[in-house]
């Protein structure tokens, strides 16, 4: 729990949602618009920022990297950097609060870095492992203190002479493939990454709009390989950051579960490595209207409008995985309330997230009444084509997601469902609570 647990109420929706509403900027964007600004020379100006807790950390951490960070307005935020390789030796430790992603990434900027930093986090991100980002970023040269475990506080020395990687992940991930990029800019010559399944390519994206020559080929086996030319002049530039699909999907399934209801999404980015959950709902039965289809920083956005509609259980293939994880909770909410079995397969990545959502969505699903397995690394959830009967108090386990998909449960439980701490929601979906009340929600403190 936070400090201060602030535990959360969510009862049936006395009628329909309705309304139309625009989520907070995508946070993975957000991250990255904030650090490829500090690798630049110039300024970048970056409209529509997530101000949640994580990405006012990564704020923080560029400052204390000599960059100059500073907030114009409501998501509204100018970055003056220090060009690659340019970056200062921070005066004190790093606290990245609850961001594997700012973490993982920044892990990779220093390592090809000659300074030394240490980089720390709250008492989730520390129970995290960064073995799987220190084993392939000890390549360049950069050396690596961790708690056993190779867990947070991380003391990294970045290397002086920085070699190119050539790694090839065993398990799909962005945050890994990012960070071997990142350290890749300092590098002479060619960094390559091979991923078993395409992940989510906002790094990848952003570092060619600010200058940098990446390559990227699909093979054969379905995986991609990607090729960053080091030592780029990375030039600042303007960047307007979509609202966040992982956000927006809680409003998305409380519209498809709460009978009578349509609610728009605006401007919600529609990348094809991060929408395989609005592809699942939609095999599920989901009427999900897409429009307005434009362009942002390189990002397809849209609005999405989503009404109620009748659910029926899928199988949601492994090769899908990447491009929604962080929306398994909230998939499992929906196919609690959907006829039929819904089978979520290869979700090894949900082991090390920050808690084992595999099971704790297993557990939290067996709490509100519904039947659930889990079969190797697949999640299977038995829909009745009712909702679940709620009245339990579920452990959030510090994980935002988890609590804002429970909280959209109790929208359509016949009992209240309860979570022990939602204080931490704000670390990256502030004012969740309130978007949904606006919407007709109930959510209230416990």
């Amino acid at each position: 729990m936070t400090e201060t647990a602030r535990p959360m109420t969510a009862r049936a929706a006395a009628g329909p949602l309705s309304g139309s509403v625009r989520v907070p900027g995508d946070k993975s964007i957000s991250h990255r618009a904030l650090m490829l600004g500090a690798l630049a020379v110039g300024e970048t100006r970056i409209a529509g920022l997530l101000e949640g807790e994580d990405v006012l950390c990564t704020a923080a951490a560029m400052r204390a990297l000599g960059a100059e960070v500073t907030r114009t307005g409501e998501g509204g935020w100018t970055v003056r950097g220090r060009g690659v390789g340019g970056l200062a030796e921070p005066d004190s430790v790093l606290d990245m609060g609850n961001s594997g992603t700012a973490a993982r990434l920044l892990t990779g900027i220093i390592a090809g870095h000659p300074i030394f930093a240490v980089i720390t986090g709250d008492a989730s991100l520390r129970r995290r492992p960064m073995k799987r980002v220190t084993d392939p970023l000890g390549q360049c040269g950069a050396a690596f203190w961790t708690r056993e475990g190779g867990r947070l506080p991380l003391a990294i020395r970045g290397a002086a002479d920085p070699m190119p990687l050539d790694y090839t992940l065993p398990v799909a991930s962005a945050q890994v493939k990012s960070a071997v990029l990142l350290a890749g800019l300092c590098a002479p010559g060619i960094t390559r990454v091979v991923e078993p399944h395409g992940t989510r390519d906002h790094t990848e994206t952003m570092l060619r709009g600010f200058g940098a020559t990446v390559d990227v080929d699909r093979r054969e086996d379905g995986g991609r390989e990607i090729r960053l030319t080091g030592q780029p002049e990375l030039t600042g530039r303007s960047v307007t950051v979509p609202a966040d699909p992982s956000s927006a999907a809680f409003p998305a399934v409380a519209a498809l579960i709460v009978p009578g209801s349509s609610v728009t999404l605006e401007g919600v980015g529609m990348n094809s490595l991060r929408a395989g959950l609005y592809t699942t709902l939609r095999e599920m039965g989901a009427d999900i209207e897409i429009g307005a289809e434009r362009d942002a920083a390189g990002e397809p956005v849209a609005d999405l409008t989503v009404s109620s509609s009748p659910l029926t259980g899928v199988d949601v293939p492994a090769e899908r995985a990447p491009s929604m994880i962080d929306e398994f909770p909230v998939l499992a909410v929906a196919a609690a309330c959907a006829e039929g079995t819904t089978r979520m397969r290869g979700l090894a990545e949900l082991r090390v997230k920050e808690s084992d959502r595999l099971a704790a969505i297993a557990g939290g699903v067996e709490a509100w009444g519904a039947l659930v397995e889990i079969a190797g690394v697949d999640l299977v959830v038995h829909g009745t084509g009712a909702p679940p009967r709620g009245g339990a108090t579920i452990a959030t386990h510090l994980d935002h997601r988890f609590a804002m998909a429970f909280l959209v449960l109790g929208q359509v439980t016949a009992e209240p469902v309860t979570i022990d701490d939602g204080g931490f929601i704000d670390t990256s979906f502030p004012g969740f609570a309130e978007l949904m009340r606006e919407l007709g929600a109930t959510i209230e403190p416990a």
